[in-house]
């Protein structure tokens, strides 16, 4: 299965995403709807102002543009047996780590709850799909080695939101392994490395506190500058979750290639990739000019240095590799809120790059 073979599985069929307004919810969903597919959201009103979601004017696009809180069974199930979906993509999450600190109960809830819902919604609609969870490189119990984690190794986290979506693959293997033995659902699990690209304007993380920076002529305040992260453009992930969804299709017949996809999966960025926060902004600087200084909190909380992620299991059984590396994911990046500085058109950037993504073409 390649990039190119991706439209001849999407087109025309009905897929669903979680978490749709958000950042990576919105680049998927603008690459499902290139492919030809029928796609429905489900998902809260967009985090951010900006937002990609709006940017993107995706509410025009889409099948159905739902408004709803994942923890609201009874809602979610009502939408799901409407939209009868045939993939469903799971990004609805509470994402940020410091966030979760403030407010740890309601990131379990919607992390792990919220994840539970979801599977047991496209379980009463007794219809086959095939779902992707997508989770975070944060969901193992991490020692901050220098090796690679490898999808067998324990899932752990020692602040509420690593702790949440490790309880959440907890919570997908067992839903697996109780519900789903006869093939006609079929579902596995997603980890990803730190994700950057254009459009994200989350608060505490480190690209979109970049450009915020930059648009006020402000030098950028950096306060982890020297942890080291698996740094991935977007789109690297996104074609793993639509490669492995592909791999899954309910079309397929069922097989022990099948069922052994039904797994946890790590996509994550090359070696090389892994770089310190000062390293990232300092090569975002060299595309969009200005300064930054170190702002650490020796009292503040807690938050991995080191995490990376070992995916030869995605390498072997999907055949995927990162494409873009980090040179390429940041200028990319870059080039992306160059535009939206510029009041460019951001749907013609962002399909302009997924063509460049899937035309094989870097830098």
């Amino acid at each position: 299965m390649t990039i190119p073979d991706f439209k001849q599985v999407f087109e025309g069929r009905r897929v669903l995403v979680t978490g749709h307004t958000g950042f990576k919810g919105s680049w998927l969903c603008e690459w499902l709807l290139q492919l030809g597919a029928s796609v429905s959201g489900y998902a809260l009103d967009p985090p951010t102002d900006p937002s990609l979601y709006n940017g993107l004017s995706l509410a025009s696009d889409l099948q159905n543009d739902v408004r709803g809180e994942i923890r609201d069974l009874n809602h979610l199930q009502q939408v799901v047996q409407s939209i009868q979906p045939e993939f469903v993509f799971h990004l609805a999450a509470q994402p940020l780590v410091r966030y979760s600190y403030l407010n740890p109960l309601e990131t379990w809830e919607v992390n792990v709850m919220g994840t539970g819902n979801l599977l047991e919604a496209v379980r009463a609609t007794a219809k086959p799909c095939a779902v992707v969870v997508i989770t975070t490189d944060k969901c193992y119990e991490n020692h901050e080695w220098e090796f690679g984690y490898r999808e067998t190794d324990p899932m752990g986290g020692a602040d509420p939101y690593s702790s949440s979506k490790g309880m959440a693959e907890l919570l997908v293997s067992s839903w697996r392994h109780s519900f789903a033995q006869n093939g006609d659902i079929r579902v596995a699990s997603v980890r990803a490395g730190n994700v950057i690209g254009g459009g994200d304007w989350a608060l505490d993380r480190i690209i979109p506190d970049c450009i915020r920076s930059l648009s006020e002529g402000q030098p950028i305040q950096v306060r982890n500058p020297v942890s080291r992260r698996p740094w991935q453009h977007v789109l690297d992930p996104l074609s793993g979750y639509l490669r492995l969804a592909a791999e899954l299709d309910i079309r397929r017949p069922r097989s022990d290639r099948v069922s052994e996809l039904c797994d946890g999966f790590n996509f994550g960025p090359a070696a090389e990739s892994n770089r310190t926060v000062a390293e990232v902004v300092e090569q975002l600087l060299v595309h969009i000019p200005g300064s930054w200084e170190s702002n650490a909190d020796p009292s503040a909380v807690h938050e991995a240095k080191l995490l990376h992620l070992c995916t030869d299991r995605a390498r072997m059984l999907l055949n995927w590799q990162p494409h873009w590396n980090f040179h390429t994911a940041v200028q990319m990046t870059a080039e992306w809120y160059a535009a939206f500085l510029a009041n460019q058109d951001l749907k013609q950037m962002t399909r302009q790059q997924i063509d460049r993504f899937t035309t094989g073409w870097s830098v």
